[in-house]
């Protein structure tokens, strides 16, 4: 499969405490998920600098041992409400639960934020992995294969929600006393194993028809939904190699439900540390790793993996284990690299407390613009999700240090062509659709 895009695309993933989980400690670090001023600088920094969108996940149960940046933090949908009214230009991405979630609700949600942003939004669709059942009011968390059918069907239903009115179907005639074309409005009446949806939905179709969809499921059944229905997949690899068998196995999907690979766009995870030679960078880097907490980042690992892991050996790789209900694919990422390269339970967990899996580059500016470009370039990316260590350092040194590298190679734009986010990933806008019983 030919990499035909002629540019990367490049998101901004904001945990304001930073990425890393001793980021906040950096010195200079600005810190926390309830600090709007700093979230509001982020994203205006990002929009200065054309990216594509900001990002924003979500978790559904807190404790003291979480990471830093997710022991408490805003509603996302609420925060890019108020995002859309202070920037003009950039994506809006945030994650809302299919299982923890009601797909008229999450319609209604994306759909508002699109027309306040005059579309810029995007959900990502998480099945949520985390047992969250008792926040609300459920007796037990569906097992993984059971929340991707739910996940199926929910997304189907959202998206016949936001096709309720076709994008005409305002007549707003004073001469004739018209204001809507009635024929134009419709019912969705879906009956389902799952949900029982009448609709329409009290919204009329957004400025991007349907907001973008992203998916971050790397397993087999989150693979089967995103090539099905995502238009980005966030997803964490660890070597170039295995990031090109995953975007070739997904591309080939994507094909096999007729469409265009182009518009399932694949976007990694990469924290970038820079400094001025490699030895700087190497610096900083174990710096930020110095202040690992080794318990919270057992604990880290032990989530991830579904297992209590206070009595493993710290020096010893991993012993084969069987993969969780929850989390599936990131637990197998860390299962391999300890079997596969010999790392260490301590290795793993300071890997995990750095960047959750995700990769991890350190380098000059040259050396990760040189990494990046190199996986864009041999189809193991179409762009990637920046997660810097620390907030605002960390993002102003790779706006102020590869962003320049990545231009002057053309690989990165100069400035927005447009002025929706399916404009600036080159993703078309779905045409309205008839859905449930209107098929």
């Amino acid at each position: 499969m030919s990499q035909t895009l002629q540019q990367m695309r490049l998101g901004l993933f904001i945990q304001a405490a930073g990425h890393h989980a001793s980021g906040w400690r950096y010195p200079g670090a600005q810190s926390g998920s309830e600090n709007f001023k700093l979230i509001k600088q982020l994203t205006l920094a990002a929009e200065r600098a054309c990216l594509d969108m900001v990002f924003f996940g979500d978790k559904l149960v807190t404790s003291a041992q979480e990471h830093p940046s997710m022991i408490v933090r805003f509603e996302p949908l609420t925060l890019l409400g108020s995002l859309a009214s202070i920037t003009e230009k950039i994506g809006l991405a945030a994650t809302a639960s299919t299982t923890y979630s009601e797909p008229y609700t999450v319609a209604r949600q994306f759909g508002t934020v699109d027309h306040i942003s005059e579309g810029r939004a995007a959900w990502n669709v998480v099945t949520t992995g985390y047992d969250s059942a008792a926040n609300f009011t459920r007796a037990t968390h569906p097992n993984h294969d059971l929340r991707y059918e739910v996940a199926e069907e929910f997304v189907d239903v959202v998206r016949g929600l936001w096709d309720s009115f076709e994008d005409d179907a305002y007549v707003r005639d004073a001469s004739r006393g018209v204001y809507l074309d009635s024929h134009k409005m419709h019912r969705l009446d879906h009956r389902g194993q799952h949900f029982n949806i009448d609709g329409p939905l009290n919204l009329s179709r957004s400025p991007q028809g349907h907001p973008v969809l992203i998916q971050a499921g790397s397993s087999g059944p989150g693979m089967s939904l995103a090539a099905r229905i995502a238009e980005v997949v966030f997803t964490a690899q660890q070597d170039i190699e295995g990031a090109q068998q995953f975007y070739r196995d997904l591309k080939q999907q994507v094909i096999a439900h007729g469409r265009d690979p182009q518009h399932c766009l694949v976007m990694p995870g990469i924290m970038p540390i820079l400094g001025a030679t490699s030895a700087e960078a190497q610096a900083r880097f174990e710096r930020l790793q110095q202040w690992t907490d080794l318990d919270t980042a057992l604990k880290l690992v032990g989530e991830r993996l579904g297992q209590d892991l206070s009595g493993f050996d710290l020096d010893q790789p991993l012993p084969d284990l069987p993969l969780p209900q929850n989390m599936k694919s990131r637990a197998k990422l860390l299962l391999d690299m300890s079997h596969r390269d010999g790392l260490t339970l301590r290795q793993i967990c300071n890997l995990v407390a750095g960047a959750r899996g995700h990769k991890i580059l350190v380098g000059t500016p040259a050396q990760v613009a040189d990494e990046m470009i190199a996986w864009f370039e041999t189809e193991a990316a179409d762009g990637f999700n920046l997660m810097p260590s620390h907030f605002p350092e960390g993002l102003d040194l790779f706006i102020e240090g590869v962003l320049p590298i990545l231009r002057q190679r053309g690989l990165f734009r100069e400035a927005y062509s447009g002025s929706t986010l399916r404009e600036h990933l080159g993703l078309p806008r779905p045409a309205h659709r008839r859905w449930g019983s209107e098929r």
